[in-house]
């Protein structure tokens, strides 16, 4: 990155560079004593950095001329330094803009520069719509492979099979081009020996399915495993996971999430999509150099991949945008909402050429009601609201219970034995009941559907008198036997789906986690809304009906409360509102069911967040140790910087450096005897008035740059760091001057400044440390990483949870 553009005020710096190393990963490592200074780090390739190793004479390199190679990069786990990245932004905008006016070329550079941010996000757009249109393709195709095969080809699905077939309505789903094995192994497809194969070909497809891609997670991207979610959340704040967005990550995880939701585990792909599309977006900034080199830019473009994979994922631009803002996105300025906008109008735009359902809809649970909802109904949707609460509350802290289990006994060490068992289990409870059998999203898009005439489901096999039906809306009608099996069935699938999702999610396979929420919530929604329905038929004189509901009217439309339901749920779960909503009405094309809707996710998060204030995705963020500072949360407590910074009063003293008294052997013993990331740089040892602060790794490679290329540095040569050089002897070696890499604006706070305030300063201006003085004279340091342990002390947890794991 061009060094010389770093500003702060009126200062410039010849390197913003002294961000390489993360204060809040530092604050990540404790297999350091606890009582260690602050910025304490092991540095991997840098711990067995030695002195004596790196002796050799030749020219120095001019750093405020030409930038070093690896300084202004960072390591893994580390965080980016947001102030300096958007500080360097600017001045290179500022060095483009005022080229500009001095040839036509630079003028045609400037406006390509302009141009790259829109232009990137219409490549996220079409390739994340492309792998959402082939993941759903290919999932739906051999989710249907576990049940039999299509003779015409064997690459048709069940449904696309039989399209060119001449069968009635009725029959559809029994053309002879789709064969089930039975059929296809026996002859015949009726008899117990016929379903017993058939159970079997189901379970066998389904452990294929899970072990393939266990495996291929395991064996080349271990990052492909789970939602993505937590993390990208945690990227988009500033840290760094190296390969968690790499092309390796993305061609398994869209090939495993295939495999994963064609086995029939009680998980979705929604989630993982977001990944695969942020994924696509950070294997795309690659092509412009504005956001290769800014890791703060790259991040404005995550968030705006997040939104295009909300976008493909339900079919919904607008929920995708606001989903962005409200759950994953840490910075999220105003350009960042139109490209976002831009981005998730691309790949629904894309998804829609490519039409994977064949029914011209983004996706496979498309609905639209025609009946309006009554004022009394939202007792019965808050219900719903309530059930979604206590739900979300339980399912967060039992999973979170498991994954915490899986971490800390054996049963983490056998990941692809777990998916197995968990993949034997789901398959042999699916399989006996039909609403389990089905695709989740098959399922879904079920229980959303609003009955009609042609309908053969059972859930629609009501006793029909059609001498009271008007036009295309049935009136409410008494349940035939067909609905009462399928209610007995449906509440069987919901426990089954409530208890193994709980061991499902978190698994090393890709898993998302949007999609059995809402199958949790629609198929108590859809229980909720036939007994309100069967109870309106049969008591319409009761007061509570009386007045809106005549015998043989349409009341009652069960689809919406399944639909609410779902809402309820995912809401309880995750703790989404605005986007929630704003999904949902996306999904069903339904503007007047917007209140219902608001009523349910409402009340869903005000039941859950009594429980427990976390949604799963923080709550993973908190279980694997990430420095993810949450901004929703209050800072409520009256301690002082000065409780908080490093040293404290039992610690040795802080490791300093000062500005034109020390040796480059000094120095080089500083850094082998220490594991710290940065250094402050003092006047004196005696007078601790602060200059500045310098990095580690710009240290090491500063000196190992100056002692292979310019002459006469050794290790008795003086290293300076101010404009001018100190006097010395004529006989004295040549001197080291590295200023360049001094960080001469640090971020400073006295030692009575309150924690509220400092702890708002690390949100909002993403601080990795901070200064604390007195008198203007240095008195410790604040990382992020001790204000993590601080909060997490405060909050009576453990504070050696903030473990990167």
């Amino acid at each position: 990155m061009d060094q010389k553009s770093y500003r702060r005020g009126s200062f410039q710096s010849s390197t913003s560079d002294e961000d390489m190393l993360e204060i809040a990963g530092a604050s990540l490592d404790f297999t350091v004593a606890d009582d260690d200074p602050p910025l304490d780090r092991e540095m991997g390739g840098f711990s067995s950095y030695n002195g004596g190793g790196m002796n050799g004479t030749s020219t120095m390199m001019d750093f405020l001329e030409e930038p070093l190679p690896g300084v202004g990069t960072y390591e893994d786990f580390n965080t980016i330094d947001w102030v300096r990245e958007k500080s360097r932004d600017r001045d290179r905008h500022r060095e483009i803009t005022s080229r500009s006016k001095e040839s036509t070329w630079a003028l045609i550079h400037s406006v390509s520069d302009a141009f790259s941010g829109w232009l990137l996000m219409l490549l996220i757009g079409l390739l994340a719509g492309s792998l959402a249109g082939l993941i759903d393709i290919s999932a739906h195709w051999m989710t249907d492979l576990k049940e039999g095969v299509c003779l015409a080809g064997f690459w048709f699905n069940h449904e696309h099979c039989c399209w060119k077939s001449n069968t009635t309505f009725t029959d559809r789903d029994k053309c002879p081009e789709w064969m089930s094995w039975s059929q296809l192994i026996l002859g015949h497809g009726e008899g117990a020996f016929a379903y017993i194969l058939n159970y079997f070909m189901y379970v066998a497809w389904a452990l294929l399915f899970s072990l393939l891609a266990v495996l291929l997670v395991k064996g080349f991207a271990p990052y492909a495993c789970g939602s993505g979610i937590p993390e990208i959340k945690t990227i988009l704040s500033g840290f760094i996971i190296r390969g968690y967005l790499g092309k390796w990550t993305l061609i398994i995880k869209t090939i495993t999430l295939v495999l994963a939701v064609s086995s029939g585990l009680s998980l979705g792909k929604e989630g993982p999509l977001v990944h695969v599309a942020c994924c696509c977006g950070n294997i795309l900034c690659h092509l412009f150099t504005k956001y290769r080199k800014n890791e703060a830019k790259r991040r404005e473009v995550l968030s705006a991949a997040a939104a295009a994979g909300v976008s493909v994922a339900f079919g919904a631009p607008i929920g995708g945008v606001l989903f962005s803002l409200e759950e994953v996105s840490y910075y999220f300025p105003l350009k960042t909402l139109w490209r976002s906008f831009f981005a998730a109008l691309v790949a629904a735009f894309t998804l829609r050429s490519i039409n994977p359902f064949g029914n011209s809809r983004l996706v496979l649970f498309y609905v639209e009601f025609h009946m309006p909802w009554h004022l009394l109904e939202l007792i019965p949707f808050i219900l719903l609201g309530i059930f979604g609460g206590l739900w979300g509350a339980f399912f967060i802290r039992s999973n979170i219970a498991w994954c915490r289990r899986r971490k800390s006994t054996k049963l983490g060490r056998y990941p692809v034995l777990e998916v197995l068992v968990v993949t034997a289990l789901t398959a042999i409870l699916a399989f006996p009941n039909e609403y389990t059998r089905m695709s989740t999203s098959e399922l879904i898009s079920e229980l959303f559907n609003d009955c009609g005439i042609l309908d053969s489901s059972q859930l629609c096999e009501y006793v029909n008198d059609f001498n009271s039906t008007k036009g295309d809306d049935l009136p409410d009608r008494a349940a035939g036997p067909g609905v009462y099996t399928a209610m007995w069935q449906l509440a069987l699938a919901l426990l089954m789906k409530v208890f193994i999702t709980i061991f499902t999610f978190g698994m090393k396979v890709p898993s998302g986690l949007f999609i059995p929420s809402m199958a949790v919530g629609a198929i108590a929604g859809r229980l909720l809304g036939v007994a309100m329905e069967q109870l309106a038929f049969y008591h319409h004189d009761w007061a509570i009906f009386s007045g809106w509901c005549s015998q043989g009217a349409d009341c009652i439309t069960p689809g919406l409360y399944a639909m609410v339901g779902a809402a309820a749920c995912l809401g309880g779960v995750t703790r989404m509102t605005v986007s929630l909503v704003v999904i949902m009405f996306e999904l069903t094309g339904g503007l007047e069911y917007i209140v219902p809707l608001m009523a349910a996710a409402m009340t869903s998060k005000w039941v859950a967040d009594a429980i427990g204030r976390e949604g799963i995705y923080d709550a993973h963020i908190r279980l694997n140790g990430y420095p993810f500072l949450e901004a929703k949360e209050e800072f409520s407590h009256k301690t002082l910087s000065m409780d908080v910074m490093r040293p404290r009063r039992s610690d040795p003293p802080l490791t300093v450096i000062t500005q034109d008294s020390m040796t480059v052997e000094d120095v080089e013993t500083i850094v082998n005897e220490t594991t710290y990331s940065g250094y402050p740089v003092v006047v004196s040892r005696e007078s601790q008035r602060l200059v500045g602060f310098v990095l580690r790794r710009d240290l090491i490679i500063s000196i190992e740059n100056a002692r292979k290329k310019q002459e006469g540095i050794v290790s008795t040569s003086i290293i300076y760091f101010t404009d001018h050089s100190p006097p010395l002897p004529p006989s004295s070696p040549s001197m080291l001057k590295l200023r360049s890499i001094l960080d001469l604006s640090p971020f400073t706070v006295t030692d009575q400044t309150p924690m509220e305030i400092v702890v708002d300063i690390f949100r909002k201006l993403g601080l990795r440390q901070c200064l604390v003085t007195h008198n203007g004279k240095l008195l410790g340091i604040i990382t992020k990483k001790d204000v993590l342990k601080h909060i997490a002390q405060l909050a009576n947890q453990d504070p050696d949870s903030i473990l990167f794991n």
